[in-house]
């Protein structure tokens, strides 16, 4: 363990899934900063993960169960973090060795910060286009492509401060929209004057999935929520529609009927995510 750097915890909500679980404890057992507590939040209606948590015991885990819910499993854990920093790792990410000293060191050398994000790659190297090659301090602007909650952050203090995640968001929320959740966090702690630095050269390995329809709409949607949820200018609001469209229309030029689909979905889902918002504000 390394001497006077933050403790973590890492909040891990899962179901349905054991071979990946056990891939990313696998990753934590190899971190060259071990302070750290797993806090694994079972969606799961049976008790498949105890195999897959017993083969971890020099892990220290605390492991709690949890109605279905990404956003609702990730509140339960928020009254029981006792860490310097709290992170939110996916069950099917992996850790590089020295991902949580990296992230220690620079907490610890630049206290105004109130937080870290960085970028994800798939095992290979590989990662998508749209992440950002850039460091930046996050603001309401750029954050879009800057932050995924597995590549997440956060002193614990600033977690406390900004609250619960909004359950409306998320997988397993029972809404249009499946994602965002992290999103609109970090948006509103923004809100409360944090400042939070995303910085490329930190990944987290996690598959990257294919640009497809199905996540252009998801996606699409759920960024259509928050552009209302947290009132963006309408010059945002154009600029994020008018993205989709640039690159329908590129992909159509080059023949790519598939990537012009996604771009079609995801200008789709914003539209409705932000008319559904508006009504979802209206039934409140």
């Amino acid at each position: 363990m390394s001497q006077g750097l933050p403790s973590f915890d890492l909040v891990v909500a899962t179901r349905g899934r054991t071979e990946e679980l056990g891939r990313l404890l696998d990753s934590l057992e190899e971190q060259t900063h071990d302070a750290f507590t797993v806090y694994v939040v079972d969606q799961n209606d049976d008790d498949r993960l105890r195999q897959v948590l017993a083969e971890h015991p020099g892990l220290d885990i605390a492991h709690l169960r949890s109605e279905p819910g990404l956003s609702r499993a990730r509140n339960l854990s928020l009254g029981r973090l006792v860490a310097d920093v709290v992170g939110f790792p996916d069950d099917d990410c992996a850790y590089p060795p020295d991902l949580l000293e990296r992230v220690a060191r620079r907490l610890r050398d630049e206290p105004e910060l109130g937080g870290l994000t960085g970028r994800a790659t798939a095992a290979d190297g590989r990662s998508s286009p749209s992440w950002k090659g850039d460091a930046a301090v996050l603001d309401r602007g750029n954050l879009w492509n800057r932050a995924i909650s597995f590549t997440i952050f956060l002193r614990r203090e600033l977690v406390t401060r900004v609250g619960r995640f909004d359950e409306q968001l998320g997988l397993g929320s029972g809404t249009p929209w499946h994602s965002g959740e992290e999103i609109d966090f970090l948006v509103r702690a923004l809100g409360q004057g944090a400042r939070i630095a995303y910085d490329p050269s930190l990944v987290v390995m996690h598959d990257v999935r294919d640009a497809d329809r199905g996540l252009g709409l998801r996606d699409g949607s759920s960024v259509g929520y928050l552009l209302r949820k947290h009132g963006y200018p309408p010059w945002t609001l154009a600029r994020m529609l008018v993205r989709p469209v640039g690159g329908m229309a590129v992909a159509l030029t080059r023949g790519d009927r598939d990537r012009a689909g996604y771009y079609a979905a995801t200008l789709r889902g914003r539209v409705a995510g932000y008319r559904g918002a508006r009504r979802s504000k209206t039934s409140r």
